[in-house]
């Protein structure tokens, strides 16, 4: 007996299937991801009469839907879900929900003249030439007529003939034919997981984080569906504060369980440095919780897969989703996230722009929590995290093969524990040739996203580093507040003087510093300014900055590990400055490192 059907059915038919609720998104199915072009060529392949692809469904009655409703009556949409929602957006003109979790409107315009369609902005809706929204003419809330006239007024040297023709034909949008692939009711939920991961890998290719994602959605034996909105709640809760209204009004069922309860904090809560998305999320709860890396073994392992005798049984599904609700729990715990926050930003890294590695952050996270699970005192935790995480982003880590570094570096913590391992790693990756060589070439870069710059930018915040020429202002604060960097040799000076802007932009030439002393500075050599400040000093009128006496300047230049070449320096001095800063902010990294 087949497995399935195929067949066509029209865009309009589509849309009063969406319209009467007869389709249905299940909870495998991931957010709306595409880009607001992908719905215009979307529209245009439509209207071209070109080949859209296949959406598929399955009619079942026994599966969890987002609304928390069984799919009784419903063809729930297993894969195919990005075509309908662009065509919910343009067609049909409902408000979709980012990948940020924000609502907005997609409008596709349409230019009869070209027949071209773009998204719309300023720029076509002022043009005359160009219908500003497709949808109420397609959807029939517009007149072919009424729409011809409005169109003729704006454009009265338009051919009337050609522009009813086009304006019909975008109206046979919804005549378009679609293909149809139906799944046989009788298809068990997990069979239909791996066909929709299966054709995801011939386009947008699935990858084994959102195969969990995928498992647990469908799992109601264990609770595995209720993990899922653990995860997915608790990721919008970030960014949406008042997501927590819809929760409470439309999934009691959730809002009354111990999940809800550990999660709602978040409702009232901040976090503008981690912000960790639903692989985060899964990927510090593994790693925490069973001590690996790879996702394909979590996989496995809720599958029931016992990896010695190569069968599969419920008492280990059973155990693995228990395992992973205790570590999803822990993850979204107020006290534990919130203490690991200050632990990140009390180590100097006090914003996101200094933390290049989310991975380094998913793994410090991880053992945070598997060293309070121990029972380690927590100045102790604070002592191993901090210099894990500081370490990891110093040699990039994470930056290659994410999971395999993951399970390696669990699976010898686990064994070895924390003390010996982190010392082991340390006499490997940062022995002297990595503080006096390594390290100094790493700073030899034009990029702020340089581990090595980061990394010495959190020292200055931990070690509470006053701005470049300014008295009281602190390296933090401008970080905090967005400020910029600047350039201690001013890069008008050196361009003119032949250097280009890779030249000019290194890392080791910039400081951060108020903008009134960036502005006073402006074009003069370094010899030039630091006269200035030593000028302002001696009549004390304060104009450059507000530094007052020559043992501030002294101490705000040995603070910004500034070398004593740059009170005489012209741009001739450059090369030689930028190796001698590039050492001491190299020292500054190490001692920052030791205190940890």
């Amino acid at each position: 007996m087949s497995k399935y059907s195929v067949h066509q059915q029209t865009v309009e038919t589509l849309l009063s299937w969406i319209k009467s609720g007869e389709i249905a998104i299940p909870e495998i199915q991931r957010p709306f991801v595409w880009k607001s072009a992908k719905v215009r060529d979307l529209i245009d392949s439509l209207y071209q009469g070109y080949p859209v692809g296949y959406i598929i469904t399955w009619r079942n009655p026994d599966v969890k839907l987002k609304n928390g409703q069984l799919s009784a009556g419903k063809k729930v949409l297993i894969d195919g879900q990005q075509r309908i929602t662009a065509l919910t957006a343009a067609v049909v003109g409902q408000r979709v929900l980012n990948k940020n979790y924000k609502e907005i409107n997609i409008r596709i315009a349409f230019n009869p003249l070209t027949q071209k369609f773009e998204v719309l902005n300023k720029a076509f809706e002022k043009s005359p030439e160009w219908i500003n929204n497709i949808n109420p003419i397609i959807n029939d809330e517009v007149s072919i007529t009424k729409a011809i006239r409005a169109y003729m007024k704006l454009n009265p040297e338009a051919d009337e003939d050609l522009i009813e023709d086009r304006i019909e034909n975008l109206k046979r949008i919804k005549t378009k034919q679609v293909g149809i692939i139906e799944l046989d009711s009788s298809l068990d939920i997990d069979t239909v997981t791996d066909i929709f991961i299966r054709i995801n890998q011939k386009g947008v290719v699935l990858s084994n984080a959102d195969f969990v994602m995928s498992k647990i959605a469908s799992d109601e034996l264990y609770g595995g569906n209720k993990m899922r909105k653990l995860v997915d709640y608790f990721c919008r809760l970030l960014v949406d504060k008042d997501f927590n209204k819809h929760i409470v009004d439309n999934d009691t069922a959730f809002a009354e369980s111990d999940y809800y309860k550990a999660l709602k904090w978040m409702a009232t809560g901040s976090d503008d440095l981690y912000i960790p998305d639903y692989i985060d999320v899964l990927r510090v709860a593994f790693t925490y919780k069973f001590s690996r890396g790879k996702f394909s073994d979590l996989v496995a392992l809720l599958s029931g897969r016992n990896f010695e005798a190569r069968t599969y049984e419920s008492a280990i599904a059973e155990r693995s989703y228990n395992k992973l609700s205790e570590g999803l729990t822990d993850f979204v715990n107020q006290t534990s996230y919130q203490r690991f926050i200050m632990l990140v930003k009390s180590a100097g890294l006090i914003n996101q722009k200094l933390i290049s590695s989310k991975n380094s952050l998913n793994f410090s996270y991880a053992l945070y929590l598997k060293l309070r699970n121990d029972g380690m005192p927590e100045s102790e935790i604070q002592h191993y995290v901090k210099r894990w995480l500081i370490m990891s982003l110093l040699i990039s880590r994470y930056s290659g093969s994410a999971e395999s570094m993951i399970d390696e570096d669990i699976k010898q913590i686990n064994e070895k524990g924390i003390a010996v391992y982190l010392n082991q790693m340390e006499q490997n990756h940062l022995g002297q040739g990595f503080w006096e060589f390594a390290l100094v070439s790493q700073l030899e870069s034009s990029s702020v996203n340089n581990n090595a710059y980061n990394v010495y930018l959190a020292a200055q915040c931990y070690s509470n580093a006053p701005a470049f020429l300014s008295k009281s202002m602190k390296i933090s604060s401008l970080i905090e507040q967005r400020g910029d960097v600047h350039h201690i040799f001013p890069k008008k000076y050196l361009s003119q003087n032949g250097y280009a802007p890779k030249q000019y932009n290194q890392v080791a030439n910039f400081v951060y510093t108020e903008q009134a002393t960036n502005i006073k500075v402006g074009m003069l050599t370094p010899k030039d300014y630091l006269s200035k400040v030593k000028n302002q000093i001696d009549t004390n009128v304060f104009d450059i900055s507000t530094i007052d006496s020559e043992g501030c300047l002294a101490e705000n230049l040995l603070l910004n590990d500034i070398p004593n070449v740059l009170q005489t320096a012209t741009h001739l001095d450059y090369d030689s400055f930028l190796t001698e800063r590039r050492k001491l902010m190299a020292i500054k990294i190490k001692n920052y490192y030791d205190q940890l």
